[in-house]
């Protein structure tokens, strides 16, 4: 038997209820002669001492977060006490405010330009701001893509051409690619478009040297009139003479006497055009040079490095060249882009005017806020224009483009406000107001003052 058993029994003896009924004790201690409840008692035991010491740890505990939470309090209280030294703004009790006339106008006053500098300042935020740098053009080489669209009141589709010619020495003479020509009566209404070129059919060459049907026998050639290179040279068409006569550097000064341009009613067309006007429209292509390109009255021909402008001989010698610019850019579109010669109009009274524009080219990298790069140009332009007299071969009626490539290229990159920007704006704006009106605010209220007390002493007026 444990030997804390006989101590367990001394408790219970001394139990009140036990000692009524002492005659019960030898039954007890028999059954704790069984080995069951002995085993039990010691579990009991065993508990107990666990429960002991998890209070006692528990109570340690305890008491040592209860300390630690105590210093900690404490160390935060004195860090309070030492920020509330540091308080710039002290405050005051309401009773002793004193609040003004003047100084509610001037607090509602600055709220209102608070608010309007505010969206002022978000609006700017919200939307991108573009960034523009130059930097010196080093690229080599490439193209220029021109653009345009314009239109001649009192020139006929027939008659008009275009030229380009750069100082590299490439020339286009009289182009027909990519260009469209639009018939237009005096009100600028379009009547009939078509790509350029003489309406006509050309008259086929023989079987023998090209193939097809023939409107003459087999042996048929018809004359260059004088303009052959060789005795098998033939031109079976007013063009072909025409061409053949460019090459030869002569301008033809009566096309009634050229057969194949009687047979193609190519002066019967003019005729018909007569009083008519001209829209041209389309887009050329030259190397990224200085050159010029022109709109005359005429075909250009090349002799001996010289290029003569040769104008056809109607019944008419002069020429109004009143025009309209209804587009012209170098290069693609995009935002913000300014074309300073879009709807630019010139109307002239007299005949034979010769207009040129001096143009500078200005090439430009335009990013928008989504990365998305264009390359393009702008233009600045310089005008001229002058009198000339019919027949010269240098000063012909028409309007002439001279363009020259700047050396300095402009970058737009389109980017937004940083947001730690946007809030050193608004702090800026509410601190810069806020102490501005303080400070009207006490040079009014002292004055009042001021000028209350002489008025109350007399002194005043």
């Amino acid at each position: 038997m444990s030997p804390w058993i006989p101590y367990v029994l001394r408790i219970l003896r001394s139990h009140p209820n036990l000692q009524r009924s002492s005659n019960r004790v030898p039954q007890i201690y028999a059954f704790a002669n069984y080995s069951g409840i002995q085993t039990f008692l010691d579990l009991v035991k065993s508990i107990s001492i666990y429960v002991t010491l998890f209070l006692i740890c528990s109570e340690f505990a305890f008491r040592r977060v209860e300390s630690l939470l105590l210093f900690f309090v404490e160390a935060m209280d004195a860090i309070f006490n030492k920020l509330r030294n540091l308080d710039a703004y002290p405050k005051i009790n309401e009773d002793f405010y004193r609040r003004t006339f003047s100084g509610g106008l001037i607090t509602l006053a600055s709220s209102f330009i608070m608010l309007f500098l505010f969206f002022s300042e978000l609006r700017l935020y919200l939307h991108a701001k573009t960034e523009t740098k130059l930097v010196v053009d080093t690229s080599r080489g490439g193209n220029l893509h021109i653009n345009f669209d314009l239109s001649f009141p009192v020139i006929p589709c027939s008659i008009l051409g275009l030229d380009a010619i750069d100082i590299s020495g490439e020339q286009h003479l009289d182009i027909k690619h990519n260009i469209i020509k639009k018939r237009i009566d005096h009100h600028g209404k379009v009547i009939e478009a078509r790509p350029d070129g003489i309406g006509a059919p050309k008259i086929e060459k023989p079987l023998q040297r090209h193939g097809g049907r023939l409107e003459h026998n087999e042996t048929y050639c018809g004359s260059c009139f004088g303009a052959e290179t060789s005795d098998d040279d033939c031109c079976n068409s007013c063009e072909e003479v025409r061409e053949a006569y460019r090459k030869k550097g002569w301008a033809i000064t009566n096309q009634d006497l050229i057969d194949q341009c009687q047979r193609e009613d190519f002066i019967q067309k003019v005729k018909d055009e007569e009083g008519e006007g001209c829209n041209i429209e389309g887009s050329i292509e030259v190397n990224k040079v200085a050159g010029s390109f022109h709109f005359v009255p005429g075909k250009s021909f090349h002799q001996s490095s010289f290029n003569f402008l040769g104008l056809l001989a109607l019944q008419t010698s002069d020429y109004n060249v009143s025009h309209r610019i209804n587009k012209l850019t170098f290069g693609d579109h995009y935002d913000g882009l300014v074309n300073p010669l879009d709807g630019v109009h010139w109307e002239y009274d007299k005949q034979n005017v010769m207009h040129q524009y001096f143009v500078k080219v200005v090439p430009t990298i335009y990013t928008n806020i989504r990365g998305r790069t264009v390359h393009s140009n702008q233009y600045s332009v310089t005008e001229h224009f002058k009198s000339v007299e019919f027949g010269s071969s240098q000063s012909i009626p028409g309007v002439f483009f001279y363009y020259d490539i700047s050396p300095v290229k402009v970058t737009y990159t389109e980017e937004h406000v940083p947001f730690l920007h946007f809030m050193t704006h608004i702090c800026a704006i509410i601190g810069g107001i806020f102490s501005v009106a303080g400070i009207v605010d006490a040079f009014i209220y002292h004055g009042q003052r001021k000028m209350k007390k002489k008025v109350e002493i007399g002194k005043f007026g």
